[in-house]
Protein backbone atom coordinates (compact mmCIF):
# COMPACT_ATOMS: atom_id res chain seq x y z
CA UNK A 1 0.00 0.00 0.00
CA UNK A 2 1.47 3.43 -1.05
CA UNK A 3 0.43 6.44 1.07
CA UNK A 4 1.07 10.09 -0.20
CA UNK A 5 1.70 13.17 2.41
CA UNK A 6 0.91 16.58 0.84
CA UNK A 7 3.33 18.18 4.01
CA UNK A 8 6.63 15.95 2.91
CA UNK A 9 9.63 17.63 1.82
CA UNK A 10 9.92 14.81 -0.69
CA UNK A 11 7.54 15.46 -4.51
CA UNK A 12 5.01 13.42 -4.68
CA UNK A 13 6.95 10.76 -7.57
CA UNK A 14 9.83 10.69 -4.38
CA UNK A 15 7.40 8.99 -2.45
CA UNK A 16 6.13 6.89 -4.67
CA UNK A 17 9.06 5.36 -6.03
CA UNK A 18 10.69 5.32 -2.23
CA UNK A 19 7.62 2.91 -1.25
CA UNK A 20 7.63 0.67 -4.12
CA UNK A 21 11.57 0.37 -3.83
CA UNK A 22 10.77 -0.94 -0.08
CA UNK A 23 8.53 -3.40 -0.90
CA UNK A 24 10.98 -4.64 -3.23
CA UNK A 25 14.02 -4.58 -1.00
CA UNK A 26 11.93 -6.31 1.58
CA UNK A 27 10.67 -9.42 -0.79
CA UNK A 28 6.52 -7.89 -0.37
CA UNK A 29 6.90 -7.88 -4.57
CA UNK A 30 9.33 -10.77 -5.72
CA UNK A 31 11.07 -11.32 -9.10
CA UNK A 32 8.46 -11.21 -11.70
CA UNK A 33 5.76 -9.78 -9.79
CA UNK A 34 3.94 -7.26 -12.21
CA UNK A 35 3.25 -3.38 -11.11
CA UNK A 36 -0.14 -1.55 -11.19
CA UNK A 37 -0.26 -0.35 -14.47
CA UNK A 38 0.61 4.06 -14.81
CA UNK A 39 -3.07 5.07 -15.74
CA UNK A 40 -4.97 2.84 -12.46
CA UNK A 41 -2.30 3.85 -9.88
CA UNK A 42 -2.65 6.69 -10.52
CA UNK A 43 -6.61 7.09 -10.37
CA UNK A 44 -6.13 4.82 -6.80
CA UNK A 45 -3.82 7.16 -5.73
CA UNK A 46 -5.20 10.42 -6.93
CA UNK A 47 -2.53 11.89 -8.82
CA UNK A 48 -1.53 12.62 -12.73
CA UNK A 49 -0.24 10.05 -14.91
CA UNK A 50 3.40 11.58 -15.18
CA UNK A 51 4.20 11.43 -11.19
CA UNK A 52 3.73 7.67 -11.79
CA UNK A 53 6.09 7.42 -14.62
CA UNK A 54 8.83 9.48 -13.59
CA UNK A 55 8.76 7.03 -10.17
CA UNK A 56 8.65 4.24 -12.87
CA UNK A 57 11.22 5.40 -14.78
CA UNK A 58 13.43 6.10 -11.82
CA UNK A 59 13.17 2.74 -10.70
CA UNK A 60 13.96 1.25 -14.17
CA UNK A 61 17.05 3.59 -14.19
CA UNK A 62 17.74 1.97 -10.45
CA UNK A 63 17.19 -1.80 -12.35
CA UNK A 64 14.83 -2.41 -9.85
CA UNK A 65 12.12 -3.36 -12.51
CA UNK A 66 11.67 -3.12 -15.87
CA UNK A 67 9.36 -2.64 -18.52
CA UNK A 68 8.24 -5.28 -20.91
CA UNK A 69 6.97 -3.29 -24.42
CA UNK A 70 2.66 -3.94 -24.72
CA UNK A 71 2.68 -5.87 -21.22
CA UNK A 72 4.06 -2.74 -18.42
CA UNK A 73 6.38 -2.82 -15.96
CA UNK A 74 7.96 -5.76 -13.76
CA UNK A 75 10.57 -6.29 -10.67
CA UNK A 76 13.60 -7.18 -11.67
CA UNK A 77 15.51 -10.12 -10.59
CA UNK A 78 17.61 -9.36 -7.78
CA UNK A 79 19.92 -12.02 -6.00
CA UNK A 80 18.49 -12.25 -2.46
CA UNK A 81 22.01 -12.88 -0.96
CA UNK A 82 22.77 -9.04 -2.30
CA UNK A 83 19.69 -7.38 -0.25
CA UNK A 84 19.71 -5.82 2.17
CA UNK A 85 17.16 -5.86 4.43
CA UNK A 86 15.75 -2.45 5.16
CA UNK A 87 17.17 -0.66 8.12
CA UNK A 88 15.43 0.23 11.24
CA UNK A 89 15.63 3.92 12.04
CA UNK A 90 17.75 4.65 14.75
CA UNK A 91 17.50 7.80 16.70
CA UNK A 92 20.07 10.30 16.15
CA UNK A 93 22.35 11.33 19.34
CA UNK A 94 23.73 14.88 19.79
CA UNK A 95 27.49 14.85 20.91
CA UNK A 96 26.18 16.60 23.87
CA UNK A 97 23.95 13.55 24.33
CA UNK A 98 26.77 10.83 24.45
CA UNK A 99 28.95 13.28 26.51
CA UNK A 100 25.89 13.15 28.80
CA UNK A 101 25.87 9.55 29.06
CA UNK A 102 29.50 9.05 29.24
CA UNK A 103 29.01 11.16 32.55
CA UNK A 104 26.53 9.08 34.33
CA UNK A 105 24.01 12.40 33.79
CA UNK A 106 26.30 14.89 35.25
CA UNK A 107 25.62 18.23 33.74
CA UNK A 108 29.20 19.12 32.12
CA UNK A 109 29.69 23.15 33.58
CA UNK A 110 33.38 23.57 32.08
CA UNK A 111 35.35 22.25 29.27
CA UNK A 112 38.77 23.27 29.13
CA UNK A 113 39.04 21.70 25.73
CA UNK A 114 41.85 22.63 23.14
CA UNK A 115 41.60 23.45 19.58
CA UNK A 116 38.12 24.85 20.00
CA UNK A 117 38.09 28.71 19.81
CA UNK A 118 35.35 31.06 21.29
CA UNK A 119 32.75 31.88 18.61
CA UNK A 120 32.83 35.94 20.01
CA UNK A 121 36.24 36.40 19.06
CA UNK A 122 35.91 35.75 15.51
CA UNK A 123 35.31 38.96 13.53
CA UNK A 124 32.54 38.06 12.60
CA UNK A 125 31.52 41.60 10.95
CA UNK A 126 34.02 42.26 9.26
CA UNK A 127 34.56 39.11 7.78
CA UNK A 128 31.04 39.23 6.56
CA UNK A 129 31.18 42.65 5.11
CA UNK A 130 34.47 41.58 2.99
CA UNK A 131 32.71 38.62 1.90
CA UNK A 132 30.12 40.92 0.38
CA UNK A 133 32.58 43.43 -0.84
CA UNK A 134 34.17 40.34 -3.02
CA UNK A 135 30.58 38.99 -3.99
CA UNK A 136 29.70 42.47 -5.48
CA UNK A 137 32.81 43.06 -6.92
CA UNK A 138 34.63 42.35 -10.49
CA UNK A 139 36.38 39.35 -8.76
CA UNK A 140 33.43 37.63 -8.54
CA UNK A 141 33.43 35.69 -11.87
CA UNK A 142 36.24 33.89 -10.08
CA UNK A 143 33.11 31.70 -8.53
CA UNK A 144 33.18 30.47 -11.92
CA UNK A 145 36.32 28.83 -12.09
CA UNK A 146 39.06 26.77 -10.05
CA UNK A 147 41.33 28.13 -7.89
CA UNK A 148 44.98 28.46 -8.76
CA UNK A 149 47.35 25.02 -8.17
CA UNK A 150 49.24 27.25 -5.11
CA UNK A 151 46.51 29.08 -4.62
CA UNK A 152 45.24 32.99 -4.88
CA UNK A 153 48.59 35.10 -5.35
CA UNK A 154 47.51 37.82 -3.81
CA UNK A 155 47.14 35.91 -0.49
CA UNK A 156 50.39 34.52 -1.27
CA UNK A 157 51.92 37.78 -1.40
CA UNK A 158 49.97 39.46 1.93
CA UNK A 159 51.75 35.87 3.80
CA UNK A 160 54.78 36.30 2.10
CA UNK A 161 55.01 39.95 3.79
CA UNK A 162 53.39 38.92 7.22
CA UNK A 163 55.50 36.06 7.64
CA UNK A 164 59.21 37.83 6.89
CA UNK A 165 57.79 40.55 9.30
CA UNK A 166 56.37 38.17 11.74
CA UNK A 167 58.71 35.15 11.91
CA UNK A 168 61.62 36.14 9.48
CA UNK A 169 60.60 33.78 7.17
CA UNK A 170 62.54 34.36 4.21
CA UNK A 171 61.09 33.51 0.34
CA UNK A 172 59.91 33.93 -3.07
CA UNK A 173 55.67 34.23 -3.54
CA UNK A 174 56.28 31.34 -5.53
CA UNK A 175 57.53 29.64 -2.58
CA UNK A 176 54.01 29.65 -0.69
CA UNK A 177 51.28 26.92 -0.95
CA UNK A 178 47.90 27.21 0.17
CA UNK A 179 45.74 24.39 1.60
CA UNK A 180 43.73 23.13 4.03
CA UNK A 181 45.05 22.26 6.90
CA UNK A 182 48.38 20.88 7.96
CA UNK A 183 47.43 17.07 7.60
CA UNK A 184 47.19 17.93 4.15
CA UNK A 185 50.20 19.33 3.68
CA UNK A 186 51.80 17.02 5.38
CA UNK A 187 50.37 14.92 3.09
CA UNK A 188 51.90 16.08 0.09
CA UNK A 189 55.49 16.61 2.02
CA UNK A 190 54.82 12.75 2.37
CA UNK A 191 55.26 12.70 -1.68
CA UNK A 192 57.14 15.64 -2.27
CA UNK A 193 60.15 14.04 0.19
CA UNK A 194 62.72 11.46 -0.76
CA UNK A 195 61.64 7.60 1.06
CA UNK A 196 62.74 7.15 4.41
CA UNK A 197 62.24 7.52 8.24
CA UNK A 198 61.24 10.40 9.94
CA UNK A 199 62.27 11.41 13.39
CA UNK A 200 59.36 13.23 15.45
CA UNK A 201 59.09 14.44 18.80
CA UNK A 202 58.07 12.41 21.65
CA UNK A 203 55.41 12.99 22.99
CA UNK A 204 54.05 14.91 19.97
CA UNK A 205 51.48 16.21 17.71
CA UNK A 206 49.25 12.40 16.56
CA UNK A 207 47.45 14.10 13.61
CA UNK A 208 50.81 14.46 11.58
CA UNK A 209 51.89 10.82 13.17
CA UNK A 210 48.73 9.29 11.84
CA UNK A 211 49.27 11.25 8.34
CA UNK A 212 53.20 9.49 8.35
CA UNK A 213 52.07 6.51 8.83
CA UNK A 214 49.14 5.90 6.07
CA UNK A 215 52.06 7.20 3.56
CA UNK A 216 54.17 4.44 4.73
CA UNK A 217 56.73 6.18 6.44
CA UNK A 218 58.97 4.83 9.59
CA UNK A 219 58.94 7.05 12.59
CA UNK A 220 61.62 7.10 15.05
CA UNK A 221 60.73 8.79 18.54
CA UNK A 222 62.79 11.71 19.59
CA UNK A 223 62.66 11.98 23.85
CA UNK A 224 61.19 15.59 24.36
CA UNK A 225 62.93 17.30 27.85
CA UNK A 226 62.30 21.08 29.10
CA UNK A 227 64.21 22.29 26.37
CA UNK A 228 62.36 20.72 23.89
CA UNK A 229 63.94 17.80 21.64
CA UNK A 230 67.82 17.39 22.20
CA UNK A 231 69.55 17.68 19.35
CA UNK A 232 72.36 15.43 20.68
CA UNK A 233 69.92 12.05 20.23
CA UNK A 234 69.51 12.77 16.44
CA UNK A 235 72.68 11.91 15.66
CA UNK A 236 72.25 8.10 16.09
CA UNK A 237 69.12 8.06 13.89
CA UNK A 238 68.84 6.98 10.01
CA UNK A 239 66.03 9.81 9.58
CA UNK A 240 66.01 11.54 6.06
CA UNK A 241 63.38 14.18 7.71
CA UNK A 242 63.09 15.48 11.06
CA UNK A 243 59.00 17.03 12.40
CA UNK A 244 59.34 19.46 15.07
CA UNK A 245 57.03 22.10 16.91
CA UNK A 246 60.07 24.35 18.22
CA UNK A 247 58.60 27.51 18.78
CA UNK A 248 55.99 25.94 21.25
CA UNK A 249 56.23 22.43 21.56
CA UNK A 250 52.76 20.13 21.30
CA UNK A 251 51.47 19.31 24.00
CA UNK A 252 54.09 20.40 26.34
CA UNK A 253 54.74 24.30 25.80
CA UNK A 254 58.72 24.18 26.05
CA UNK A 255 60.35 26.08 23.66
CA UNK A 256 64.09 25.27 21.78
CA UNK A 257 66.61 27.49 22.42
CA UNK A 258 68.34 29.33 19.44
CA UNK A 259 71.64 26.67 20.08
CA UNK A 260 69.51 24.31 19.74
CA UNK A 261 67.91 25.03 16.52
CA UNK A 262 71.80 26.13 14.60
CA UNK A 263 72.56 22.33 15.85
CA UNK A 264 69.54 20.90 14.28
CA UNK A 265 70.22 22.52 11.21
CA UNK A 266 73.29 21.89 11.63
CA UNK A 267 72.18 18.23 11.38
CA UNK A 268 70.25 18.26 8.38
CA UNK A 269 73.04 20.13 6.32
CA UNK A 270 75.23 16.86 7.26
CA UNK A 271 72.16 14.09 6.74
CA UNK A 272 70.86 15.96 3.60
CA UNK A 273 67.82 15.65 5.74
CA UNK A 274 64.86 17.97 5.11
CA UNK A 275 63.23 19.40 8.82
CA UNK A 276 59.18 20.65 8.96
CA UNK A 277 59.09 23.17 11.21
CA UNK A 278 55.26 23.62 12.68
CA UNK A 279 54.92 26.72 13.75
CA UNK A 280 50.98 26.30 14.44
CA UNK A 281 50.60 29.04 17.36
CA UNK A 282 53.62 31.12 17.26
CA UNK A 283 51.18 34.20 17.73
CA UNK A 284 50.24 33.71 20.98
CA UNK A 285 53.03 34.36 23.12
CA UNK A 286 52.43 36.60 26.36
CA UNK A 287 56.12 37.14 28.04
CA UNK A 288 58.97 38.52 25.54
CA UNK A 289 59.30 38.04 22.66
CA UNK A 290 59.41 35.24 19.76
CA UNK A 291 62.41 33.62 18.91
CA UNK A 292 62.75 33.45 15.15
CA UNK A 293 61.92 30.29 12.94
CA UNK A 294 64.12 28.28 12.09
CA UNK A 295 63.17 28.56 8.31
CA UNK A 296 64.83 32.12 9.24
CA UNK A 297 68.24 31.08 9.73
CA UNK A 298 68.89 28.00 7.60
CA UNK A 299 70.93 29.27 4.54
CA UNK A 300 71.02 26.18 2.53
CA UNK A 301 67.12 25.47 1.76
CA UNK A 302 66.60 22.51 4.26
CA UNK A 303 63.38 24.03 6.11
CA UNK A 304 59.69 23.75 5.31
CA UNK A 305 57.94 26.00 7.29
CA UNK A 306 53.82 25.17 8.23
CA UNK A 307 51.42 27.44 9.36
CA UNK A 308 48.25 27.97 9.95
CA UNK A 309 45.26 30.96 10.89
CA UNK A 310 43.14 27.83 12.64
CA UNK A 311 44.57 28.94 15.96
CA UNK A 312 44.30 32.80 15.76
CA UNK A 313 41.56 33.20 13.29
CA UNK A 314 39.10 30.12 12.73
CA UNK A 315 39.53 26.25 12.13
CA UNK A 316 36.18 26.34 10.36
CA UNK A 317 37.92 28.06 7.24
CA UNK A 318 41.15 25.42 6.49
CA UNK A 319 43.15 28.17 5.59
CA UNK A 320 46.96 26.67 6.59
CA UNK A 321 50.19 26.92 4.37
CA UNK A 322 53.42 25.60 3.58
CA UNK A 323 56.82 27.52 2.69
CA UNK A 324 58.96 25.04 0.28
CA UNK A 325 62.61 25.06 -0.42
CA UNK A 326 63.58 25.13 -4.06
CA UNK A 327 64.70 21.62 -4.22
CA UNK A 328 61.25 20.76 -3.15
CA UNK A 329 59.74 23.27 -4.85
CA UNK A 330 60.76 22.03 -8.30
CA UNK A 331 59.32 18.62 -7.57
CA UNK A 332 55.87 20.18 -6.77
CA UNK A 333 55.68 21.74 -9.42
CA UNK A 334 56.17 18.65 -11.68
CA UNK A 335 53.30 16.62 -9.62
CA UNK A 336 50.79 18.89 -8.62
CA UNK A 337 50.93 22.28 -11.37
CA UNK A 338 47.47 20.46 -12.78
CA UNK A 339 45.89 20.12 -9.66
CA UNK A 340 43.43 23.12 -8.20
CA UNK A 341 43.69 24.61 -4.69
CA UNK A 342 41.43 22.61 -1.79
CA UNK A 343 41.46 25.80 -0.58
CA UNK A 344 37.99 27.65 -1.39
CA UNK A 345 38.74 30.92 -3.67
CA UNK A 346 36.00 32.98 -1.49
CA UNK A 347 38.41 32.52 1.57
CA UNK A 348 41.33 33.28 0.13
CA UNK A 349 40.47 36.14 -1.15
CA UNK A 350 38.44 37.56 1.94
CA UNK A 351 41.64 36.72 4.09
CA UNK A 352 43.70 38.58 1.29
CA UNK A 353 41.75 41.74 2.23
CA UNK A 354 41.81 41.09 5.81
CA UNK A 355 45.29 40.95 5.66
CA UNK A 356 45.95 44.31 3.46
CA UNK A 357 43.13 46.22 5.20
CA UNK A 358 45.40 46.02 8.67
CA UNK A 359 42.32 43.83 10.18
CA UNK A 360 44.54 40.86 10.50
CA UNK A 361 47.54 42.51 12.62
CA UNK A 362 44.32 44.17 14.66
CA UNK A 363 42.77 40.87 15.49
CA UNK A 364 46.29 39.47 16.58
CA UNK A 365 46.81 42.04 19.04
CA UNK A 366 42.87 41.70 20.05
CA UNK A 367 42.80 37.76 20.13
CA UNK A 368 46.67 37.91 21.85
CA UNK A 369 45.18 39.77 24.43
CA UNK A 370 41.77 38.18 25.03
CA UNK A 371 43.65 34.83 25.35
CA UNK A 372 46.48 36.33 27.50
CA UNK A 373 43.87 36.92 30.10
CA UNK A 374 42.36 33.57 30.10
CA UNK A 375 45.85 32.19 30.19
CA UNK A 376 46.52 34.19 33.29
CA UNK A 377 43.22 33.37 35.29
CA UNK A 378 44.13 29.51 34.38
CA UNK A 379 47.22 29.61 36.11
CA UNK A 380 46.92 31.98 38.82
CA UNK A 381 43.39 29.70 39.44
CA UNK A 382 45.72 26.54 39.25
CA UNK A 383 48.79 28.12 41.26
CA UNK A 384 46.39 28.84 44.18
CA UNK A 385 43.99 26.24 44.64
CA UNK A 386 46.45 23.17 43.52
CA UNK A 387 50.25 25.01 44.41
CA UNK A 388 52.69 22.58 44.31
CA UNK A 389 50.63 19.28 44.33
CA UNK A 390 51.21 19.78 40.09
CA UNK A 391 53.50 21.29 37.81
CA UNK A 392 52.20 23.28 34.86
CA UNK A 393 53.95 22.77 31.80
CA UNK A 394 53.66 25.69 29.02
CA UNK A 395 52.90 28.95 30.27
CA UNK A 396 53.31 32.07 29.06
CA UNK A 397 52.71 31.24 25.61
CA UNK A 398 50.27 29.15 23.68
CA UNK A 399 46.68 27.93 24.00
CA UNK A 400 46.99 25.11 26.35
CA UNK A 401 48.74 23.67 29.48
CA UNK A 402 49.79 20.35 30.41
CA UNK A 403 48.68 19.77 34.35
CA UNK A 404 51.41 17.60 35.85
CA UNK A 405 50.43 15.53 39.22
CA UNK A 406 52.68 14.87 41.91
CA UNK A 407 50.31 13.36 44.57
CA UNK A 408 50.03 10.00 42.80
CA UNK A 409 47.28 10.88 40.91
CA UNK A 410 46.93 8.91 37.23
CA UNK A 411 45.65 10.56 34.15
CA UNK A 412 42.45 8.18 33.93
CA UNK A 413 41.98 8.59 37.86
CA UNK A 414 41.72 12.27 37.07
CA UNK A 415 39.77 12.70 33.95
CA UNK A 416 37.16 10.27 35.77
CA UNK A 417 37.21 12.01 39.00
CA UNK A 418 36.45 15.47 36.45
CA UNK A 419 33.58 13.90 34.98
CA UNK A 420 32.29 13.19 38.02
CA UNK A 421 32.68 17.15 39.36
CA UNK A 422 31.25 17.84 35.58
CA UNK A 423 34.40 19.41 33.66
CA UNK A 424 35.68 18.20 30.60
CA UNK A 425 39.67 17.68 30.50
CA UNK A 426 41.58 15.65 27.91
CA UNK A 427 44.16 13.01 27.82
CA UNK A 428 47.37 13.06 26.46
CA UNK A 429 49.17 9.60 26.80
CA UNK A 430 47.97 9.31 23.29
CA UNK A 431 50.56 11.78 22.22
CA UNK A 432 53.40 9.63 22.89
CA UNK A 433 54.72 7.06 20.42
CA UNK A 434 57.13 5.34 23.43
CA UNK A 435 54.88 5.04 26.29
CA UNK A 436 57.20 3.86 28.35
CA UNK A 437 58.18 7.78 28.61
CA UNK A 438 55.34 9.23 30.10
CA UNK A 439 54.78 8.61 33.37
CA UNK A 440 50.63 8.47 33.47
CA UNK A 441 50.22 11.98 35.24
CA UNK A 442 49.34 14.39 33.06
CA UNK A 443 45.50 16.05 31.84
CA UNK A 444 45.41 18.88 29.20
CA UNK A 445 43.97 22.13 29.57
CA UNK A 446 42.63 24.40 26.90
CA UNK A 447 41.17 27.73 27.34
CA UNK A 448 41.00 29.69 24.17
CA UNK A 449 36.67 28.39 24.13
CA UNK A 450 36.14 29.47 27.63
CA UNK A 451 35.17 32.84 29.08
CA UNK A 452 37.53 34.13 31.25
CA UNK A 453 35.33 34.97 34.05
CA UNK A 454 34.66 31.09 34.22
CA UNK A 455 37.83 29.41 34.50
CA UNK A 456 38.42 29.95 38.15
CA UNK A 457 35.17 28.29 38.81
CA UNK A 458 35.96 25.42 36.79
CA UNK A 459 39.66 25.28 38.25
CA UNK A 460 38.04 24.84 42.19
CA UNK A 461 36.16 22.22 40.87
CA UNK A 462 39.08 20.79 39.76
CA UNK A 463 40.94 21.25 42.84
CA UNK A 464 38.49 19.41 45.20
CA UNK A 465 38.05 16.75 42.64
CA UNK A 466 41.83 16.36 42.42
CA UNK A 467 43.22 17.11 45.99
CA UNK A 468 40.44 16.15 48.02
Amino acid sequence: MITLSDESSQPLYMQIYGQLKAHILAGELGQGSRLTSIRALARELGVGKNTITYAYEQLCAEGYIENRARSGFFVAALDPGLVLPPAAAVPEASAEAGDEASRGGIALTHDFRYGRLSAGDFPLGQWRKITHQVLGGFEAERMADYPSAKGELGLRRRLKDYLAASRGVRCRTEQIIMGPGTQWCMSILCRLMAPGAVAMEDPGYDGVRHVFSIHGRKLIPVPVGERGLDPDTLEALDARALYITPSRQFPTGTVMPIQNRLRILEWAYRRKAIVLEDDYDSEFRYAGRPIPSIQSIDSRGCVVYLGTASKALSPALRLSYMVLPEALLARYHALYDRYASPVPWLEQKVFEIFIRDGHWERHLRRICLANSRRHAALVKAIGRCMGDDVKIWGEKAGLQLLVEFRNGLSEAEALARAAQAGVKVYPVSQYWMDPGRYGGNMVLLGFAGMAVETIPAGVEKLARAWLD
